[in-house]
């Protein structure tokens, strides 16, 4: 018997085991009490929504520990906010990019753009249909100026949006939540917009930047809600009454 090979196996066992437990810790992106919160705004989790979205069988997620030690001053970043895995959709493979309201309310930290990058790069290498599912409180104002001064950085993914257009890549997105200032232009860049009714928002500054700006009084659904830009400004193509309805509407298109 070689009693190193078995030393390695058990050292190995050892890692992997150390690497589940951590990864066990990053699924729960902003930890059980802000998980529960979303369920009780009737919403589901990132994780969840891709679950449900995604037929059962072959998956990959992409960047799983993307943000690991990063930002401590602020709370850390599990996964960089955003969870990306490949999968099929009714048989089509699909690319899934859907913000961690969990962390941050879905803030784009720095790390959480270059993350969104590399999702649309495999979506134009592959040819894949991207699914962009937003719950994104915006961008993570303590650190706004590392998020677009390069050109690798924020700013990219509209220039990429507008590649994939012309690549003929189905862009399909669904604001499930908030969905603020330059985070807004993607989705509306996408070919398929839907806006999931009382809990989705789209908008460059909400109510209160409103009243403060310019003195006017008004309310965010009416601002930016379901009803405003399915029936009114024509941003978004399709009104969902709650979150599974928005993915049953994905899988459909």
């Amino acid at each position: 018997m070689d009693l190193n090979f078995n030393k390695n196996e058990d050292h190995n066992k050892l890692l992997l085991s150390d690497l589940r437990h951590k990864f066990a810790k990053v699924k729960l992106g902003g930890g059980e009490k802000r998980i529960q919160k979303l369920h009780s705004e009737g919403k589901m989790t990132a994780r969840e929504r891709i679950d449900y979205l995604l037929d059962k069988g072959k998956r990959i997620e992409i960047g799983g520990f993307v943000g690991e030690g990063m930002y401590e001053a602020y709370g850390g970043c599990p996964s960089g906010g955003v969870v990306v895995k490949i999968g099929y959709i009714k048989g089509r493979q699909c690319i899934v990019v859907a913000n961690d309201a969990t962390v941050k309310a879905g803030a784009w930290f720095p790390i959480t753009a270059k993350k969104n990058l590399r999702a649309q790069e495999i979506a134009m290498e592959n040819r894949l249909p991207i699914i962009y599912l937003v719950d994104s409180a915006g961008v993570f104002l303590p650190l706004q100026d590392e998020i677009f001064p390069d050109k690798e950085h924020f700013g990219r993914i509209f220039r990429n949006n507008a590649l994939m257009s012309s690549m003929g890549i189905t862009q399909i997105s669904a604001v499930m939540g908030s969905c603020v200032a330059g985070g807004a232009y993607l989705p509306i860049m996408s070919d398929e917009a839907l806006i999931v009714d009382k809990t989705g928002s789209i908008f460059l500054a909400g109510s209160y930047l409103v009243k403060a700006a310019i003195g006017e009084n008004i309310d965010n659904e009416t601002l930016g809600g379901a009803t405003t830009h399915c029936e009114i400004s024509g941003v978004t193509d399709y009104k969902a009454k709650d979150d599974k309805d928005a993915l049953n509407k994905i899988k459909n298109i």
